[in-house]
């Protein structure tokens, strides 16, 4: 049976993304909804990487054969003690759009000076392997909060995280500059060297 990735997300943009770096592997990439896997995960990790491995696993118990990844990503903001971190998505409510999400941080912030307005982006990336064996990998992209949301490109906190370097938004970038400079564009190509080295070129 030919070997397939599914990724435990039902997030389109961010399914495109994973397809767009995982792509010269060669193999089927689906999402968990496109694999017919419809679990409830609950999300009760201390960490990115606890998170991530849970979620892979809920859906590698459902689909023994393939390979399963996860990730979990967040934004962490240090003057607000690295806050919203692991509860990103579920940051004032679940069901609250990012529009209002990030609204909600821009105020936070309201005269909080440049340089006390680090943060980064932090992905981490499990894979759960037929065999039962877990691989984790993390990765981030420094950068700051900027004073509005700007850009069209992104999705979730990328209107309001402003990389210096590049002088603008992750939501101002082409969907490439993006990938390759992102936490999850990192660390899915990490988690990429990882299966390329367990089941060599042949394989994939």
């Amino acid at each position: 049976m030919k070997r397939r990735i599914v990724f435990a997300t039902g997030n389109e943009n961010k399914m495109k993304e994973i397809r767009m770096i995982l792509e010269d592997l060669g193999l089927e990439i689906l999402s968990m909804k496109e694999a017919g896997v419809d679990v409830d995960i609950v999300e009760d990790g201390m960490s990115f990487e606890e998170n991530a491995e849970i979620k892979a696993r809920a859906v590698a118990r459902v689909l023994t054969n393939d390979i399963v990844l996860a990730d979990d990503s967040g934004l962490e903001i240090d003057y607000l003690d690295k806050a919203p971190g692991i509860y990103s998505a579920r940051f004032a409510g679940e069901d609250t759009s990012y529009d209002i999400k990030n609204r909600i941080l821009l105020d936070r912030l309201e005269g909080v000076p440049e340089e006390e307005r680090t943060a980064r982006f932090v992905c981490a990336v499990a894979a759960v392997f037929p065999d039962g064996t877990v691989a984790t990998v993390r990765k981030t992209i420094e950068g700051r909060i900027g004073y509005e949301s700007e850009g069209e490109n992104g999705f979730g906190y990328d209107p309001i995280f402003y990389v210096p370097e590049y002088g603008c938004t992750t939501a101002q970038m082409t969907p490439e500059q993006k990938n390759e400079l992102s936490h999850r564009g990192k660390a899915l190509r990490a988690i990429r060297d990882i299966l390329r080295e367990k089941f060599g070129e042949g394989i994939l």
